[in-house]
């Protein structure tokens, strides 16, 4: 991308070239571990060879395959489900190993410790399946015990249709999100347990209604997090806001804006400090995105505000409150 002409107009090429480059990327590791499928010989190769983001995508890739096509054939072979929860040990017990080594720079031991700790979850949530199936209580791939997990696929352009060169789906519950693609580097993520499960759920259904999310609880329990880190998983940029008594609704609108023009994700930290009449107007401003949302819209406006704001649908707005 040259940086010459309008600032705003390189700014925006170079944004959706660095979006187009990670999806290139994206597809690579997709069809490079599709073709290696869980072989712990070629996975170091792989890692390293493969950027945090993207490696970290590739083994969920790998693990929502393996475990999905166990649930497909569990009804007709026997021990599906035991193979699958053996080969996703080994796996963990491959990439734990690394950990021992003397792995370089600090960026490459943040990549293998964050690889560990999401696919300690997977692993937890495939071992779990196997348990259930062996009580009978799971029989297919369409059992909740299992969509209600983060699934993780790359579909080609032959079954998909939306795009032209394949896309990353990610399905939580029965709300399936476009991956991002936005760069985000070598981040730490969350060690997930039963209620950032249920959190992760909560606001997939929320998203999928057009709605926002509003995490409530004492403070440190990992409110902005939680949005952060499911903003991570679908490769999407994250805006926090502190939020006080100073706001003033034409803040806030300018915040909207942004992120409606962007389609980023918005956290709203603290958001009960706001004072009331500024509350009331940002109430209204929502209501006006939420229903450019539902109907589709391309230019929306705020109420009493002449300017036309472009939506980008992908815009996603949090609150969180400490009661």
């Amino acid at each position: 991308v040259k940086a010459s002409g309008n600032i705003e107009d390189w700014l925006c090429e170079l944004l959706f070239k660095m979006q187009l480059t990670v999806k290139d990327h994206t597809a690579t590791a997709g069809s490079r571990i599709a073709s290696q499928g869980t072989d712990c010989a070629q996975l170091r190769g792989f890692v390293d060879s493969t950027i945090a983001q993207l490696a970290l995508l590739g083994i969920q890739f790998m693990w929502t395959t393996d475990t999905q096509t166990a649930l497909e054939e569990c009804a007709r072979k026997k021990n599906a489900m035991k193979e699958v929860n053996t080969r996703q040990i080994a796996v963990l017990t491959e990439l734990s190993s690394w950990c021992l080594q003397d792995l370089g720079p600090k960026v490459n031991r943040r990549k293998i410790e964050t690889l560990v700790t999401v696919h300690v979850h997977q692993r937890d949530v495939t071992t779990e399946m196997f348990t259930l199936f062996k009580q009978k209580k799971i029989k297919d791939a369409n059992d909740f015990e299992w969509t209600k997990q983060a699934r993780f696929y790359w579909r080609n352009n032959a079954t998909d249709t939306t795009s032209d060169d394949g896309s990353c789906i990610i399905s939580i519950t029965d709300v399936d999100f476009n991956y991002m693609y936005e760069y985000l580097g070598s981040k730490e993520r969350l060690v997930i347990t039963p209620l950032t499960d249920r959190c992760y759920i909560t606001l997939a259904q929320a998203l999928g209604m057009c709605f926002g999310g509003a995490p409530a609880g004492p403070a440190g329990t990992g409110k902005t997090e939680t949005t952060k880190d499911l903003g991570n998983t679908l490769g999407t940029f994250v805006v926090v806001q502190n939020c006080g008594d100073q706001m003033s609704y034409k803040d806030c609108a300018k915040i909207f804006k942004g992120l409606c023009q962007g389609g980023l994700w918005g956290c709203f930290d603290e958001f009960n400090r706001i004072r009331l009449p500024v509350l009331s107007v940002v109430a209204q401003q929502v209501l006006a995105i939420q229903n450019a949302k539902k109907t589709n819209t391309i230019m929306f406006q705020f109420p009493g505000d002449p300017q036309d704001v472009t939506l980008n649908a992908t815009v996603a707005y949090y609150i969180t409150m400490n009661p």
